[in-house]
């Protein structure tokens, strides 16, 4: 059965032609493997699958991931954390050249759902990187993802009891009932520019959109990496938020809908 799998340019530029028309052939592809980013099962012949090469100073290990959590991408990391994490990625190693290794990229994972709020179901979005984020030009080795995010207006959520204030000149865009961006207002004062794109447009369910569409307006959420994950269910990923709120690791804001 033919794979379902993603292989970026700059993946085949790492593990060359032959290596790369071997995966997608499914010679050295799992048909289940374990999401790199969310961690939970996944199945290459059943639904999109992205692959994903981390590269360390000696080492590279390929890894699979649901499209929908990543796309197929080359990630640069410390030998040290590569090796730390190999015991929780599934895939395999291979040969790279070492003067092809690309910045690392800090990658924003996105999950809706349905989050119930004063007896009221609220579309929401919840925004979690797949590692620290760092201020731009900064050597730390923390996480500022939650204060930069403040300081753009964001606000921080203590319990989910009250709908967050609205951050204008913010907004999702829903196009043709599908997710295509979160944008935020231009430096220069022109037209709004993409805080977040979908790699490709996301799906979501007819009740979200419904929810949506009566609310025009949508929850967003966003929480340090490590905080929430990929949850498969309304209800687990509303504990996870309950508890990221708890820990005061969770941000908030409503935004107007763009589009339909």
């Amino acid at each position: 059965m033919p794979r379902m799998l993603d292989v970026s340019d700059e993946v085949r530029a790492e593990i060359g032609d032959e290596e790369a028309d071997r995966l997608l052939a499914g010679d050295h592809t799992p048909g289940s493997y374990d999401c790199t980013s969310c961690r939970t099962p996944g199945d290459s012949e059943r639904e999109r699958t992205s692959t994903v090469l981390f590269i360390g100073d000696e080492t590279a290990v390929l890894a699979f991931a649901h499209a929908t959590c990543l796309p197929s991408q080359v990630v640069q990391v410390t030998e040290e954390q590569l090796q730390g994490a190999v015991r929780s990625i599934s895939g395999d190693t291979v040969d790279v050249e070492p003067d092809k290794v690309v910045p690392e990229q800090a990658v924003l994972g996105v999950t809706s759902g349905l989050v119930l709020i004063a007896g009221e179901l609220h579309p929401a979005l919840v925004v979690e990187p797949t590692g620290p984020i760092v201020r731009p030009g900064s050597a730390s080795v923390g996480d500022d993802f939650l204060p930069l995010l403040i300081e753009q207006g964001f606000m921080p959520v203590a319990e989910l009891s009250a709908v967050p204030p609205v951050l204008h000149g913010w907004s999702v865009l829903l196009a043709m009932g599908q997710l295509h961006a979160v944008l935020q207002p231009a430096a220069n004062g022109g037209q709004p520019v993409a805080w977040w794109q979908a790699h490709q447009p996301l799906q979501v369910t007819e009740g979200w959109r419904a929810a949506a569409n009566k609310h025009q307006q949508v929850l967003l959420f966003a929480a340090p990496a490590g905080s929430i994950g990929r949850q498969p269910r309304e209800d687990l990923l509303r504990d996870a938020l309950d508890k990221a709120a708890a820990h005061g690791r969770l941000v908030g804001s409503t935004l107007p809908l763009a589009g339909t």
